[in-house]
C-alpha cells in the first residue's frame, strides 16, 4: 500500500498542468498534517512537475524532458528577474521559445515577435497589447506598470506578464546566464540517462531462496542481484560470494547483503564512478526517495558513459573548460611540462590566481600524466596543496607533474607549478584507475 507521501505526489501528478496547489488544500483533500503536505510539495518541487513563484504560489509545470532543458518556463523567468506578475497568472507553466528586445518601432518590433516569444520592453502599453495578440508574453522592465486592459487581455489568453525592476540590459544578461546554466547541466550525464530499468533488471524478493539465484544464474549469467520487499524497496543486494556452498533452501534474506549501498536517478555518472571505485562494486541499485527499486546500473555501463562524455563537445563552458583550454603541453620523451596562461577568469577579487583554480590546475595536469603511463579513466581521489604563491592575472606558469607511484589500480603524483623560474605552487594528488 502506498505511504501518505506517496499518495499526495501522485495527488499533485494527477492535477492539471497549471494549477495551483497550497499546503492548506492537500492537507484538506487528502486528510494529512500541513508538514506531510509540505514535504511532499517540496519533494514535487525537486522533481520538476511542481513549482514555487514569489507572490504567485505554488503551481503545477510540465516537468521538462532532458532535450528541452534549455528552454526556460515563464514561471522560471519570474524567479530568475525577481519579478512580479502583473497578469496571465494561468500561463506561467508554458515555455519560451526564445526572447525578443523590443528597443524599436513598432513595425518592426513585431517582425520578429511569434507565439511563445517572451518581448522584453518598457512602459509602451500599446506595445504590451499587440504582443499579447501575438501570442507572445511580456517582460516589462524598469519597475514599470500596465493598463488595465492589457492585464485583463494577458489573463484571457493565459500569457503573463510580467514587471521587474531591472534594467532591459540586465534582464538580457540574466536570461542568457540561466539558459546558459540549463546547457551545462545538460552536458551532465545522470544514472537516469544510463540505468537499466526497472522492466528489464533481474531481482529477487526476500521470500525467495538461494535456489532462485541458481535460477536467475543460469538464465542471464550475472551474479548480483538487489533484493526487494512486497512494496520493491531494496532490502539488500545478493552475490555469488554470498550463496558459495550454501544450502539452495536457505532464505535469501540470511546470506543477502543488507542496507545496500543505493544511488538515486539524479545522481551524476561521475559520482557513481567514484563510488564504485572506491568500494569495488560492479553493480548498484537506483531507487527513488522512497528506497524502491527503479533498475540498476553496472560498471560497464558508467565506463562506457565516462568514454562517451570525453569524446562530446561541449556547448556550456564551465571554469573548467576555460582553465584546461589554456592548457599546452611541451613535454619531451623523458620530462612532463605544461603550460598554462592565467586568465581574468581564474582570478579572485584580488587579481591572483584562485586557490580553487590551482587545485584544478592540478587535477588536469596529473590527469594528463597518469595518461601518458596508463590509457584509460581515473577517478580524483584525494588533492593536498602545500602551499601556493600569488601568481598575476596574463602570466603563464609552467606545471611540473610527476609520476611517484603508479599500479594497477592508483596513481600518486607530484605537481609543481613555477613562474620565472620560481616555485609557486606544490601539491600532491592522488587517483583510482578505473579498468
Amino acid at each position: 500500500m502506498a505511504t501518505k507521501h506517496e499518495q499526495i505526489l501522485q495527488y499533485i501528478n494527477d492535477l492539471g498542468i497549471g494549477e495551483k496547489i497550497s499546503v492548506r488544500q492537500i492537507a484538506k483533500a487528502l486528510n494529512v498534517s500541513e508538514g506531510t503536505a509540505y514535504r511532499a510539495i517540496k519533494e514535487a518541487e525537486n522533481q520538476g512537475f511542481v513549482s514555487t513563484i514569489e507572490r504567485v504560489g505554488t503551481i503545477r509545470i510540465e516537468k521538462k524532458k532532458k532535450e528541452n532543458i534549455e528552454k526556460l518556463t515563464f514561471a522560471e523567468v519570474v524567479n530568475i528577474v525577481d519579478g512580479s506578475v502583473l497578469g496571465g497568472r494561468q500561463g506561467l507553466y508554458k515555455t519560451l521559445n526564445r526572447f525578443v528586445i523590443g528597443a524599436m518601432k513598432l513595425d518592426a518590433m513585431m517582425r520578429y515577435v511569434d507565439p511563445g516569444n517572451l518581448l522584453i520592453v518598457g512602459n509602451r502599453y500599446q506595445v504590451h497589447k499587440i504582443a499579447l495578440e501575438a501570442g507572445a508574453a511580456v517582460l516589462i522592465t524598469g519597475g514599470f506598470d500596465t493598463s488595465d486592459e492589457v492585464i485583463k487581455l494577458a489573463d484571457e489568453l493565459e500569457l503573463p506578464i510580467i514587471s521587474t525592476s531591472y534594467d532591459t540590459f540586465t534582464v538580457a544578461t540574466m536570461i542568457n546566464r540561466a539558459i546558459y546554466d540549463q546547457l551545462i547541466k545538460k552536458e551532465i550525464v545522470l544514472v537516469d540517462d544510463i540505468l537499466i530499468p526497472l522492466q528489464d533488471t533481474y531481482y529477487m524478493t526476500i521470500n525467495n531462496s538461494v535456489e532462485k539465484w541458481h535460477e536467475l544464474n543460469q538464465k542471464t549469467g550475472h551474479s548480483r542481484y538487489p533484493v526487494v520487499d512486497e512494496g520493491f524497496r531494496v532490502q539488500g543486494m545478493v552475490t555469488s560470494k554470498d550463496v558459495l556452498g550454501v544450502n539452495r533452501l536457505t532464505p535469501i534474506e540470511k546470506v543477502m547483503t543488507k542496507n545496500p549501498i543505493t544511488v538515486n536517478e539524479r545522481t551524476s555518472v561521475a559520482s557513481v564512478a567514484h563510488v564504485m571505485v572506491w568500494e569495488a562494486i560492479e553493480q548498484l541499485p537506483v531507487v527513488d526517495q522512497q528506497r524502491k527499486l527503479m533498475g540498476v546500473i553496472s560498471r560497464q555501463d558508467v565506463l562506457k558513459a565516462l568514454q562517451m562524455i570525453q569524446r562530446q563537445p561541449h556547448v556550456g563552458e564551465t571554469i573548467e573548460d576555460v582553465v584546461t583550454s589554456r592548457f599546452s603541453d611541451h613535454s619531451t620523451s623523458d620530462y612532463l611540462l605544461f603550460q598554462c596562461e592565467v586568465t581574468p577568469q581564474m582570478t579572485n577579487h584580488l587579481g591572483t590566481l584562485s586557490y580553487g583554480v590551482v587545485t584544478t590546475i592540478v587535477t588536469e595536469a596529473g590527469s594528463r600524466a597518469l595518461r601518458k603511463y596508463k590509457k584509460g579513466d581515473l577517478v580524483v581521489e584525494n588533492v593536498t596543496l602545500y602551499f601556493i604563491k600569488p601568481v598575476q592575472i596574463d602570466t603563464t606558469i609552467d606545471i611540473h607533474p610527476k609520476v611517484l607511484e603508479i599500479g594497477r589500480k592508483n596513481g600518486k603524483i607530484d605537481v609543481e607549478l613555477y613562474h620565472n623560474g620560481e616555485i609557486v605552487g606544490k601539491a600532491l594528488m592522488m587517483a583510482q584507475l578505473l579498468d
